[in-house]
């Protein structure tokens, strides 16, 4: 009898214990993530990346946009995968060196950072993909802006697509239907691109991403006609009609390190810096809406904005056996 008692209670134990053994594989199975995915193979993976990007904020405010950015960038091109931060190598051609992201995209070494330190605390476990994600999130926090659990479980890609990053990433001067159409092909729809847009409420641009608006927006040397003629006439100043491309603006002006919503207003004001900004105001009545009630109301672009960045954040992700997890987030595995 005692033997037989002895037997049943390590089975019981053993089968409570199965859960916390097994999640980690089972949790991303069939391509679905979960916020708890790591909580018992790196539990201390949130408190690193908080810290390390609350570091690199506090060095650079301009950072948390980066970080930010960087996820968004990497999820429209071939899903959440780590693929934009994969350096040239014989069999890879970067996607740094693509239109959208050369001499822009930033935040690489912070990410190497938390990655650096997410290996010691937990060797070949967390992907690059996650990181990436996790510290958008907490870039948009420690901004001000709204919090949310992020879903995990991603794996990283063994490859990169220039072709798909100069592509599929929305251009600062196409249209309001080119770009819903490149965010539909994402499975994002149009409240997903007045939202996430919104994430120009923090960072700079180049003089370059918006130079036409100044000085030939329609191929007829005249000024775009939507943008505020008094703003246009500062922006100028900076941003001469010849050279200085590379010149940084807040997309912004008036809280350029605050995530709020101020970024809607404005719009509305006609002081969107971006054609891409100004035109969800003047090409579609939903968008037009969609600002104005963002505008007024801070609580409901939150609310908006962190359920968009989970719906990005589920963009073709890498899970189960497909991927890797990288040991460097700069370069593939070798095996």
């Amino acid at each position: 009898m005692a033997q037989f008692i002895m037997s049943y209670c390590i089975v019981v134990a053993l089968l409570a214990l199965a859960p916390i053994c097994f999640s980690h594989k089972m949790q991303a199975k069939g391509g679905h993530l979960n916020p708890h995915y790591y909580d018992h193979s790196c539990p201390q993976l949130q408190h690193i990346v908080k810290s390390v990007v609350a570091q690199a904020v506090a060095r650079e405010r301009r950072m948390a946009a980066s970080l930010l950015r960087l996820h968004f960038h990497d999820c429209f091109v071939k899903g959440c995968d780590a693929s934009v931060l994969l350096d040239n190598s014989g069999s890879i051609v970067s996607e740094k060196d693509s239109k959208p992201n050369k001499n822009s995209l930033r935040g690489f070494e912070v990410i190497d950072q938390i990655k650096a330190q997410v290996e010691k605390a937990c060797p070949q476990t967390v992907s690059c993909a996650d990181i990436v994600a996790v510290a958008a999130r907490d870039s948009t926090v420690i901004a001000g802006g709204p919090n949310w659990e992020v879903p995990l479980g991603r794996r990283d890609a063994r490859g990169a697509s220039i072709q798909g990053s100069n592509n599929d990433i929305p251009a600062a001067n196409q249209t309001f239907n080119t770009i819903l159409t490149k965010f539909k092909r994402q499975r994002l729809n149009l409240v997903d691109l007045v939202a996430l847009s919104g994430a120009h409420t923090i960072g700079n641009a180049r003089c370059v991403s918006f130079k036409q608006r100044l000085y030939n927006q329609n191929n007829n040397a005249q000024p775009d006609a939507t943008l505020d003629q008094l703003y246009a006439s500062k922006l100028r100043n900076q941003c001469p009609r010849s050279g200085g491309d590379q010149n940084l603006f807040s997309l912004d002006f008036v809280t350029p390190f605050n995530f709020d919503n101020n970024y809607y207003r404005n719009i509305l004001a006609n002081k969107g810096l971006l054609n891409s900004d100004q035109v969800l105001l003047t090409q579609n009545h939903k968008s037009m809406k969609l600002v104005k009630q963002y505008a007024e109301n801070m609580q409901l672009f939150f609310d908006h904005f962190a359920k968009s960045m989970v719906k990005m954040g589920n963009i073709s992700p890498l899970t189960g056996p497909k991927g890797e997890i990288r040991h460097n987030c700069r370069r593939i595995n070798s095996y």
